[in-house]
């Protein structure tokens, strides 16, 4: 079966998707929609559920490091249930504190441009939490 994960923010859906054997995170891309449009990012990523075949959804979601979900994590819980209640899959939430920086650093150590970290920066977050829910739940 082939997981989806994503990394949503307020314009932008980072994508990746695991290999059939759900060992593997793989980046896929970045969807970029008009500020909070949820009905675009829903539409986006029916397609690539479709097209991949997946079969649950990995979503990260932002936490204070407090460990409180702000007003973001509000905007990912009904994210959530839009997917839940429209494409019928089940969705997983995985803490995605520091995903965002994690993967800038890693841009950062392959010596990146400024703007290549920018247009790769929230799929390889995508990527970091698909891998972080694969290594939890290995078979």
């Amino acid at each position: 079966m082939r997981i989806l994960g994503l990394d949503l923010g307020t314009v932008t859906l980072g994508m990746a998707v695991s290999d059939y054997m759900e060992i593997m995170a793989l980046p896929i891309g970045t969807v970029r929609f008009a500020e909070r449009d949820l009905e675009t990012a829903l539409a986006e990523t029916a397609r690539v559920v479709k097209e991949k075949e997946a079969k649950k959804i990995v979503l990260g979601l932002p936490r204070h490091m407090s460990g409180d979900v702000g007003t973001l994590g509000d905007y990912v819980y009904e994210f959530k249930k839009m997917i839940e209640e429209r494409l019928s899959l089940e969705v997983v939430l995985i803490d995605e504190r520091l995903t965002s920086r994690m993967a800038n650093n890693m841009m950062l150590s392959a010596d990146l441009s400024r703007q290549k970290r920018k247009e790769k920066v929230d799929k390889l977050a995508a990527t970091i939490i698909l891998q972080t829910y694969l290594d939890m739940h290995k078979k």
